[in-house]
């Protein structure tokens, strides 16, 4: 016999809370899609009145049984996604308990529509993405071909009962290289329908009812998930060499890893490549300015660029260039090289531009 009481409810909407502040920067997902899963529902027994003639405090004994769902969303591009869900689950059934023997079969079926919210969240790893969520909704619950007996009592019911549903998640998602916006996912989440549902049914006496309480299962499923409009990110691509011309290049870009000022072993050589070639030509300032891409906020983006031009204009002294000829500024997530929305990490981006004049 399976039980998940108040002290489970409040511990999973619990961590649903405490999750939200922990949550790292958000996925950059923007648009409508389409998804689905199917798995394993662990189902608990469902606190039962029994119907007339039958003696005992029950439960309606289940079995463990089969979940399925779809859903059609949109994400927001923040993190945040809003979606329709329609879900069903099937457990058979075992018969009553709580009382003298009593055996049963049939089916029970439940399904219902959920309108839910969900935030995914990117931990640094383009590879997989976790998420958590929840939502509201109305559930039904139905009785197909149940028959129970206790001693010389028996009863039957298909009647079908609906009531206020709701239900906390949380998962992973993996993306699909090579298929953008395909992701494959791995959930649980924790389901109920809230009692109490009086089913009609009959004993040899007559019209008779069976009364079920509060539902819950635990879902454990595997799923797909397809987002629209999606097209693969550009990745980084190394300065092309220069073609043989007159004189030397007098722009560079040097290219910063997510949230970092540090120079990475080809953004030296390109510095290196800029300080050398300052000497080649005559020039009257160098300027150094700095960018970033639109993950975190505009006070913040603006710091980074400025750090990110002291970083560069640091390298170029000590590759030899005049402090004095160097002009440092940091324009933030302004001058975007690659357009993008709010809040989306763009590996061009992430840039300081070296320019000889």
């Amino acid at each position: 016999m399976r039980r998940c009481g108040d002290g489970m409810k409040r511990l999973l909407a619990g961590a649903l809370l405490l999750l939200l502040p922990l949550a790292a920067q958000a996925q950059p997902f923007q648009g409508f899609y389409v998804g689905g899963g199917a798995g394993y529902a662990l189902s608990p027994d469902i606190s039962a009145t029994p119907p007339a003639g039958f003696t005992g405090s029950s439960q309606l004994q289940r079995n463990d049984g089969f979940v399925g769902l779809g859903s059609v969303g949109y994400g927001f591009g923040n993190g945040f996604r809003v979606e329709l869900e329609g879900n069903y689950r099937q457990n058979g059934i075992n018969g009553l308990s709580g009382g003298p023997a009593t055996t049963g079969s049939g089916t029970l079926h439940t399904y219902g529509v959920m309108a839910n919210v969900l935030f995914d969240m990117d931990i640094g790893r383009s590879w997989i993405y976790p998420y958590i969520g929840g939502g509201l909704g109305y559930g039904w619950e139905g009785l197909s071909g149940a028959g129970f007996t206790q001693g010389g009592s028996s009863f039957s019911s298909s009647d079908t009962q609906g009531g206020f549903a709701w239900q906390v998640m949380g998962g992973l998602s993996f993306p699909i290289y090579g298929v953008p916006g395909l992701s494959l996912t791995a959930e649980y989440r924790y389901h109920s329908i809230v009692g109490d549902e009086t089913f009609n049914g009959v004993t040899a006496s007559g019209p008779a009812t069976l009364k079920l309480g509060t539902e819950h299962d635990h879902d454990f499923l595997l799923g797909v998930r397809y987002a629209f409009g999606i097209t693969p990110p550009p990745g980084r691509t190394p300065t092309p060499a220069a073609a043989p011309a007159p004189a030397p290049a007098r722009s560079y870009l040097v290219f910063f890893d997510w949230d970092k000022a540090t120079l990475t072993a080809r953004a030296q050589q390109i510095i290196k490549e800029a300080a050398d070639n300052s000497t080649k030509v005559q020039y009257t300032r160098i300027e150094v300015n700095g960018y970033t891409d639109t993950s975190g906020t505009p006070q913040y983006n603006q710091g980074l660029s400025v750090r990110r031009a002291q970083a560069v204009a640091g390298e170029l002294v000590r590759d030899g260039v005049p402090k004095n000829a160097i002009a440092i500024q940091g324009f933030g997530e302004t001058h975007l090289l690659v357009p993008t929305g709010p809040g989306v990490r763009e590996p061009q981006n992430r840039r300081v531009e070296i320019i000889i004049r």
